[in-house]
């Protein structure tokens, strides 16, 4: 290209951009922003990715609610957001025989019709005649619309010129975005490139890139994508009240838990909640630990305990117990459970099984996942097998293991590039490639009943292809390098990439997922979808705590160990008046309904009687149930996953009146408070007084002892009960399960 050439392209890119923000670009050439339509000399190239695209992509012209959706708006399809250049020049210069451009009449086209509104248009006008534009287009079309040019430069990267902002309420910041290409030169671009707030009534942001900050201090991260590139502008807006110098350095810590996260609240001048009580913390870390209350005399014995290391004790204790077992693997039940109608009650049966004794065996969690992603044999002999039954083809497999291991969403590029990442079609089906060569042998699957045994076995043959370019492709990692030995399981291989140090996203979305557990809102939201767009809300934080993960081995003891013995852990969920708003920085516990097996298992110690589950022994717990088939109103009730559903491990977190109408007026829960061998009858029936009837209620159902008021209003109601002494205790523990307390996690 002559050097003539490259300087009216230069020259092409800063008149463009003066529609933008009247950049100045390389060239030097300076852009009146009162004149948006300044007339350019067009005797030079117009290039269709560097110039037409951004056009289509700044307009919406292939965004997801018009010709970039699946099947296109009539009759006219795009790639989503211009993420195929190939397929979009087709689409607009050869389908239905170039009917959409008219080279010797470039105004005519269609293309140019439908964009200003000259002919009818579903999406109405997107382009104004004489505008920038408008002439680009039409000079492109009058040029022959070439698919691109000689010696044309790429678009290599996209950077903000600020990606950390700090504003005061209702002010103003701006976004800069420059394109860098291979040639060297750089453009200017805020004004062709999309935007997106995270949380818009924190701050917005507009189609120039001004962000303006809400009327409440707050924080969130705004998007910038112009053509296949993204980046992300964190943006905080402190509090205008400023703490007292020095605050959080006198803060008692315990690790580098409360480090990383006082000093962020420090950064936004919030003041984090006092600590909670001791038996606000011995409620909450016996159900966030082993997913159950303590006993009366449990929580009697700690409360009493003088023991200035009793919190360290504790937690060691209840790490111990086999209730621990049953609470997490239950949990990992819900991310793993198939439904037993596709895929056979045994093999379901096989699977929890299998899950749970990898929690026996304490197995660290990278080997723990090894094992599932390289499962073969009989799913009536290695229950993890079941996952390749369930996940039969390797796309399903590909979505579930990126998801659940890595915490990156891919299914998106399943069908075009990933609209809010960089993962294209290619990375998709290279990395399902891993499980091409998955053989099965057996009777497969006949839903409503699946009942018969499949092997599952590493095949010699099973390709993956490109759905688009049918290319056969070959087992990719999402990024590095997995070493495939010849005539090996490519599983092995990348079981070897996933748990690699260099690896960060698989130790990052475990420590998340746990964290969100003990912590009650993970560090990224939702916990499983670690991306750019998608920020941590203390970055620091999440890797601090992935590479302590890594270094103990994948201990997820020591991990539940650490945070819960940090003093964020232990801070009272009553806000101040500078955290009530703050939903993202642990200045406070966060309140939560309890889980729906820790609530039913709740029930089953506050009234000394059992739920009788179908399918398990006798005095069974709801968090030992194999399977959501296992008929439970309450647990239904209270939001446990259905099987039907795809994926089946979404929760109900949310309370709801059917959960309060369930409580007051559910029959089998009147009747367990009123059994002949429950809690209240045995109360009732022993001699003991008043005082400790109610101390012995109080402690079972709230983890504390009563307060001046309670004690001395339930002693009097107890006293005056004459022959009625169990009704009243009965109607005691009813309206104490009833309570909020007892529901909510403080």
């Amino acid at each position: 290209m002559s050097d003539r050439a490259i300087a009216k392209l230069t020259f092409l890119h800063a008149a463009i951009a003066v529609v933008a923000l009247s950049a100045v670009c390389q060239s030097g050439l300076a852009a009146d922003p009162s004149q948006p339509d300044r007339p350019a000399e067009f005797d030079v190239p117009v290039s269709f990715d560097l110039d037409i695209q951004p056009i289509l992509a700044a307009h919406g012209c292939n965004a997801g609610a018009c010709h970039g959706k699946q099947r296109g708006q009539n009759g006219f399809q795009l790639s989503l957001l211009g993420f195929d250049s190939d397929f979009d020049y087709d689409s607009i210069a050869r389908q239905s025989r170039g009917r959409r451009l008219t080279i010797r009449s470039p105004e005519s086209s269609l293309l140019i019709q439908k964009a200003t509104a000259e002919l009818p248009h579903g999406g109405g006008r997107k382009i104004e005649i004489g505008s920038m534009a408008y002439q680009t287009i039409v000079a492109w079309i009058g040029q022959g619309a070439p698919r691109t040019l000689p010696d044309e430069p790429a678009l290599e990267n996209v950077e903000l010129a600020q990606t950390e902002f700090s504003l005061k309420p209702s002010d103003v910041g701006q976004l800069s975005v420059v394109a860098h290409y291979s040639d060297g030169s750089t453009r200017d671009v805020t004004g062709m490139t999309g935007y997106l707030s995270n949380e818009a009534a924190v701050v917005s942001v507009d189609s120039t890139g001004k962000l303006t900050a809400g009327a409440f201090p707050g924080e969130t991260a705004v998007m910038a994508r112009y053509m296949n590139h993204i980046r992300v502008a964190n943006v905080s807006i402190p509090r205008a009240e400023l703490l007292p110098d020095g605050f959080y350095d006198t803060k008692p810590r315990a690790n580098f838990v409360d480090d990383l996260v006082y000093e962020k609240l420090a950064q936004l001048q919030i003041q984090a909640s006092a600590p909670a009580t001791e038996s606000e913390f011995l409620r909450r870390v016996y159900t966030d630990v082993i997913g159950r209350l303590p006993s009366a005399s449990e929580a009697r014995e700690y409360l009493e305990s003088t023991d200035a290391e009793k919190r360290e004790r504790l937690v060691d204790r209840l790490l111990d117990r086999p209730e621990y077992i049953d609470y997490w693997a239950n949990q990992w039940a819900d991310l793993l459970r198939p439904n037993p109608y596709r895929v056979g009650i045994k093999a379901v049966l096989n699977y929890d099984n299998w899950i749970r004794q990898q929690f026996r065996e304490d197995v660290p969690y990278d080997e723990f996942v090894r094992r599932l992603v390289t499962a073969k044999g009989s799913t009536w002999h290695n229950g993890a097998a079941t996952m390749f039954r369930d996940r039969r083809s390797p796309d399903e497999v590909a979505t579930l293991v990126s998801q659940l291991f890595l915490g990156v969403r891919l299914e998106c590029a399943k069908c075009h590039h990933h609209p809010f990442e960089k993962w294209s079609q290619h990375d998709f089906y290279s990395f399902a490639a891993f499980f091409g060569k998955v053989g099965r042998k057996g009777t497969g699957l006949s839903p409503p009943i699946s009942g018969g045994e499949e092997i599952v076995y590493v095949s010699t043959k099973g390709d993956v292809t490109h759905p688009v370019t049918d290319e056969v492709l070959e087992p990719t990692p999402l990024f590095g390098r997995a070493d495939i030995v010849e005539g090996s399981d490519p599983r092995e291989a990348l079981a070897d990439w996933m748990t690699s140090p260099e690896n960060e996203y698989f130790a990052q979305v475990q420590v998340n997922r746990v964290w969100s557990q003990l912590m009650g809102r993970g560090i990224v939201e939702p916990v499983d979808d670690l991306r750019s767009t998608n920020p941590p809300t203390n970055p620091a934080l999440l890797s601090a705590l992935a590479e302590r993960f890594r270094q103990s081995g994948f201990d997820q003891k020591e991990l539940i160990k650490m945070i819960v013995l940090s003093n964020v852990y232990s801070t009272s969920s009553v806000p101040n008046t500078s955290n009530a708003g703050d939903r993202l920085n642990y200045s406070r516990h966060y309140r939560h309904r309890m889980r729906a097996e820790v609530l039913a298992g709740a029930v089953d110690d506050v009234t000394e009687t059992f739920e009788s589950f179908s399918a398990l022994a006798p005095e069974s717990r709801a968090n030992q149930v194999w399977t959501h088939r296992i008929e439970s109103v309450f647990l239904d009730t209270f939001g446990r996953p259905d099987e039907n559903k795809d994926p089946p491990c979404e929760r109900v977190t949310d309370s709801s009146v059917t959960q309060t109408l369930h409580l007051m007026n559910a029959r089998q829960i009147d009747g367990r408070i009123r059994s002949d061998t429950g809690r209240a009858a045995r109360l009732a029936a022993d001699k003991l007084s008043p005082v400790e009837i109610v101390d012995e209620l109080y402690l079972a159902i709230f983890s504390r002892f009563p307060n001046d008021d309670e004690r001395q209003y339930c002693e009097a109601f107890i006293s005056s009960a004459g022959e009625n002494r169990r009704g009243v205790i009965e109607d005691l523990m009813w309206a104490m399960v009833n309570s909020p307390e007892f529901i909510i996690q403080n």
